[in-house]
């Protein structure tokens, strides 16, 4: 049997839209995959389990089909390592002053993949007065210069339409309270 290796997933559809699972719920579908060690992170879809190295597609699939069956509806996962999430966290998108000032907030939106060019160009031509961009690998950073509630492109359905993939996002917050939670082994 391989070893197991620390995973964070970070869980689409979960808390929003209508669709409420409690997080001993979320804990116990992971625990019929027979992760081990599995456990959660504030009500919003981020769930940490052990798992037998594998294939991170299918390790995603896995967990999808899971998910669907169990739910009833798609809950489209998105794995990061805890070196993987590290990167993610100390990655630094926007000059220090941008994020510092008031009312400035920077969101990641976990993708499966790096957008292709052309998908990289329609969303950064979005850029306006409010939302600002970078895609770094398998993240696109979104600094937002007032409450995200405010800006033109508040939605995640225009984010995904325009980059032609499905994404989910957290506060940068969050992200490093996980990385610092869960680091590297």
């Amino acid at each position: 049997m391989e070893p197991a290796q620390r995973q964070i997933a970070f869980l689409r559809a979960i808390n929003v839209g209508g669709h409420t699972v409690k997080m001993d719920r979320l804990r116990a579908l992971f625990g019929e995959l027979e992760f081990a060690n599995v456990a959660t992170f504030i009500a919003s879809g981020n769930v940490i389990f052990d798992a037998p190295a594998a294939n991170t597609a299918a390790l995603e699939a896995q967990i999808e089909a899971h998910l669907r069956e169990s739910l009833g509806y798609p809950v489209v996962t998105f794995l990061r390592s805890p070196a993987e999430l590290a990167a993610v966290a100390s990655y630094a998108p926007f000059a220090p002053d941008e994020l510092a000032a008031e009312g400035h907030s920077l969101y990641v939106a976990f993708l499966k993949a790096p957008p292709n060019a052309e998908a990289q160009r329609k969303l950064l031509a979005l850029r306006n007065a409010i939302d600002d961009f970078q895609f770094h690998g398998r993240e696109l950073y979104w600094l937002a210069r007032a409450r995200l509630t405010e800006s033109p492109l508040f939605s995640g359905a225009v984010l995904e339409k325009t980059i032609g993939m499905p994404a989910t996002m957290r506060n940068i917050t969050t992200v490093r309270k996980l990385a610092h939670k869960y680091p590297p082994l």
